[in-house]
Formats: structure tokens, C-alpha cells, sequence
């Protein structure tokens, strides 16, 4: 679910520029990080983005760069003459006032007008609405673009993701193989085991009722029920991401599955091979599991 897009939309004192960025998440949580879109646009753009993302940690941005000619902010020029007249007039009532040369009346002049481009509302700093109703068409087209990119974006993501994951699938069943290559020594170890321990005992039992108790302890350590369900879970995991559209969710418990009888496994393995070959099974799908968190 990773991804990114971004579209501008060319206004008629300036352009906005909206860029939207998608992190994996289980559901659709959208963060709208500006204060240009109007209050009254926020639910239809959500509506809108959820519909297209679906699921993920959605961050949309919306830039405004004005053009140059609407950079400058008004004065406020009878304001000025107001504030200015009346600070001169209060100057000349201050004990030691006394007009000077040419040069200092003019340097206290200039400073009597800086101060008083300080005072409030001379300067009119007011923000205009930028988006408005008859340019929010060009906005919600930015818009459309932008989610336009950032799905094409996850489709070359996509790609990429599916030969993955779909590759570590028939890793997975090619070690599934090397699991059953083992199956014959590892039944004759644990018969040799035992009767190795048998004749460390100085015991020897009936050869009928020994052969009984082998098959009933090489029962427990059976792993071929195993072997047949991680087969069809694999099966399953790869019919479900070729056919849904929206398969992560169920891939997830699909990978759940897989686990199991992978660590059932190995808990009946009671050989080094089987051992040594589940953890490299486990590996695999843990990068699995790492990658089916970004799949929609």
C-alpha cells in the first residue's frame, strides 16, 4: 500500500499543488495536513480517496504558491496619513522638540513613518480565499490526478510485490520437498535409537509387542498430515492473490495457516536435516508476512 502521487492545478493568481503519500496500515486513516481546503470539501475528498485507496495511513498536502504579482499586501494609505498626522502633532507637543537641519527632520520623519507601518491594520495581512467554488473544479481535478499517479505508482509496486511473495511460495514448497527427502532416514534413526537404548538397557523385548510400540511412537512424530495441509495453503495463498482484487486481509490468515504447520513441523521433527530445512521455511514466510502488509 505504499505509494505516492502528486498533480498541480493552475489557479488564476497562483497554483496548487496536492500530493498524497500512502504507508501500510489495516484500514483507511486519512490525514488531511492543510487548512486551504474548505471545511465543506473535507468529506467529499475523503469519500472520494477512500474509495480509490481503500486501506493504508493516507497523508495528503496541499501547497499554495501564489504568483508574484499577488505577494504584495495592501497599505492602507489614509489609515497612514491618520496615524501619521497624529504622531507629528504629538511629537511637537514633547518638551525638547525643535525642528533641526534638512537631514534630521527627515531622519525623524522616516523613523515616525516606520513606526507607524508597525500599527495594526495598516497593513492589510488578511489571508483571501484561495480555493474558492469557481476554481474548485480545477482543484478537484489536482486531485484526481494525484490519485491517478499514486495508484499507477502501487501497480509498478504491485508487479514487483507479486513475483515476491509468489516466489517465496514455491520456495517454500521446494523445502516442503526436501522435508519429505529426509522422511525415510529419520524413521530409521529413531528405530535405531531405540534399539540402540534398548541394548544399552541389556533388554530384550517381544520382537511383536516392540514393533507395536514403534509404530505407535513413530505415529506421534508423523509429520505427513503436515505436509499435506502446507500444500494446499500454498495452493490457496497463490489462487487467492491471482483472483481477488483486494486479497491482503485474507492472505494474512492464509499465512497464519502456513505457519502452524510449519512449526508443527518442527516440533515433530527429531532430525537435524528437518530441523535445519524449517527454519529456512520460516524465514521465507516471515518475508511474506513482511510483504502481504502491503498488498491492498
Amino acid at each position: 500500500m505504499t505509494g505516492y502521487g502528486k498533480a498541480v492545478a493552475q489557479l488564476e493568481n497562483g497554483k496548487i499543488t496536492v500530493e498524497i503519500r500512502t504507508l501500510n496500515g489495516k484500514n483507511a486513516d486519512i490525514n488531511l495536513k492543510s487548512p486551504l481546503l474548505p471545511k465543506d470539501k473535507e468529506i467529499e475528498i475523503r469519500r472520494k480517496i477512500a474509495s480509490v485507496l481503500v486501506r493504508g495511513t493516507i497523508d495528503v498536502f496541499i501547497n499554495w504558491e501564489p504568483d508574484t504579482s499577488d505577494c504584495s499586501h495592501p497599505i492602507n494609505k489614509d489609515l497612514v496619513r491618520t496615524y501619521y498626522g497624529e504622531l507629528l502633532e504629538l511629537r511637537k507637543t514633547l518638551p525638547g522638540f525643535a525642528l533641526g537641519s534638512f537631514k534630521e527632520t527627515d531622519r525623524m520623519n522616516n523613523e515616525l513613518l516606520t513606526a507607524v507601518l508597525r500599527l495594526p491594520d495598516v497593513i492589510d495581512n488578511s489571508r483571501k480565499e484561495i480555493i474558492t467554488p469557481e476554481n474548485w473544479p480545477l482543484v478537484e481535478g489536482a486531485f484526481d490526478r494525484a490519485l491517478e499517479a499514486l495508484c499507477e505508482y502501487r501497480a509498478v509496486e504491485g508487479k514487483a510485490l507479486y513475483r515476491d511473495v509468489t516466489s517465496r511460495i514455491a520456495r517454500i514448497l521446494d523445502l516442503e520437498d526436501e522435508v519429505e527427502g529426509f522422511e525415510a532416514e529419520r524413521i530409521a534413526a529413531v528405530r535405531e535409537r531405540i534399539s540402540k537404548a534398548l541394548e544399552d538397557l541389556s533388554q530384550k523385548p517381544d520382537a511383536s509387542r516392540f514393533e507395536q510400540e514403534m509404530i505407535f511412537y513413530l505415529e506421534k512424530l508423523d509429520i505427513n498430515e503436515e505436509k499435506v495441509r502446507l500444500r494446499q495453503h500454498c495452493k490457496y495463498f497463490l489462487d487467492t492473490i491471482d483472483s481477488e482484487p483486494e486479497p491482503g486481509r485474507k492472505l494474512g490468515f492464509i499465512i497464519q495457516e502456513m505457519g502452524r504447520e510449519i512449526n508443527t513441523t518442527g516440533s515433530k521433527a527429531n532430525h537435524a536435516g528437518i530441523q535445519k530445512t524449517v527454519v529456512r521455511m520460516k524465514d521465507e514466510l516471515e518475508k511474506i508476512r513482511e510483504q502481504s502488509m502491503n498488498i491492498l
